[in-house]
């Protein structure tokens, strides 16, 4: 009988409400028939918040390796100092402590391949900083740490994908960040990750342009014909569905992101403002272009929320659950790579419409 795979839980910030969004979804004993969680974190800290929460039914086992799990049951490493202080609702240098110190146990135990995937709570990207961790988030630190050339955020709900090309990154230096290898090379990463982790072959991707009305023929900024335009055309000759570029208030306000497989946004809020608003709850931060599979739940730490029990599970079980499904899918892809199928598949839903179809009716 096969094993469950072994899914890493980072505990993200002790004063937020991530362990309430990791035990609410824990509980449910259906989630221990399709994967071992093993959290990362402190049993003092989660034993406070389960009495805080009034969560009566959830127990991990302590242990200090992945290889003790075994069976059908939740697991948890300890991470921090055992006199580690709760303060719900605050930032806290300890709290920045213990989030860095299981983010690095589990990331250890993802480099050495004990664990299948890793679902990281949300951080205060404040308190976390200090001499060992000097990133923006989860995505640069693991960017670094796997030494991976080029990654991308990938937001993921039931409806959309979007990816980005510029993350992290301050709107006044956004002209210059975005190149034409830039915008090639997301473009690279999120067709092969939709290949690889979605199962999608042949994906179409929606590019949006970077001004208001992408550029409108150059009258409101010229980066859509030097920029934008030219990369779509050279991802094209690679092999990528890519077109566009698109105006983003007309794309998502009129729906045409569902006629794609993906959306790539030339900058955070403009594609995760749309996507929030359509999947906030549902929404899934995924890292595609590394070499280990990372997903997190699309919210932050929520102060506001802590010890409320008013948290909703729903992002964070649908990170859970991506999680196993893109290690699934990218072990099914392995064996069909060494194995290859015969050529002329259709891609998902059986379309049959080509690129040129699509851009003729999308009028770009």
């Amino acid at each position: 009988m096969q094993e469950n795979m072994k899914i890493g839980i980072s505990h993200g910030d002790i004063n937020g409400i991530s362990y309430e969004v990791i035990m609410k979804t824990l509980i449910d004993p259906r989630i221990l028939e399709i994967c071992t969680p093993i959290i990362y974190g402190s049993p003092k800290v989660a034993a406070y918040h389960r009495k805080a929460l009034d969560i009566e039914n959830f127990s991990p086992i302590g242990i200090s390796s992945p290889d003790e799990a075994r069976g059908k049951k939740s697991y948890i490493i300890n991470c921090v100092d055992e006199n580690i202080r709760v303060e719900l609702g605050k930032s806290t240098e300890s709290a920045g402590i213990a989030s860095y110190a299981a983010l690095n146990e589990a990331t250890k135990d993802l480099e050495l391949g004990k664990l299948d995937a890793l679902v990281t709570g949300p951080i205060n990207k404040q308190n976390i900083q200090h001499s060992e961790f000097n990133y923006s988030g989860h995505t640069e630190y693991l960017q670094a740490r796997f030494k991976a050339n080029e990654v991308m955020m990938l937001m993921v709900s039931d409806m959309l994908k979007v990816g980005l090309v510029a993350g992290h990154i301050p709107i006044s230096a956004l002209s210059s960040f975005i190149t034409q290898e830039l915008i090639v090379d997301k473009l690279q990463i999120l067709a092969r990750s939709l290949l690889t982790d979605f199962g999608i072959r042949n994906p179409r991707i929606a590019v949006l342009g970077l001004n208001p009305h992408a550029g409108d023929d150059g009258l409101l900024g010229g980066e859509e014909k030097e920029v934008i335009i030219p990369a779509i055309e050279k991802a094209k000759q690679k092999g990528i569905s890519a077109l566009g570029p698109f105006a983003a208030d007309g794309f998502f306000g009129a729906g045409r992101f569902s006629r794609f497989d993906a959306v790539l946004a030339m900058y955070h809020d403009q594609g995760l403002a749309p996507f929030k608003a359509l999947s906030m709850e549902s929404g899934v931060n995924y890292t595609a272009g590394l070499p280990v599979v990372r997903t997190s739940p699309a919210h932050g730490t929520a102060f506001e929320l802590a010890g409320k029990n008013e948290a909703s599970p729903a992002s964070f079980r649908n990170a859970l659950y991506l999680a196993i499904d893109v290690a699934r899918s990218r072990k099914l892809y392995d064996e069909i790579s060494s194995n290859p199928l015969p050529a002329g598949r259709t891609s998902p839903g059986g379309r049959d419409e080509s690129p040129e179809d699509m851009e003729a009716q999308e009028g770009s």
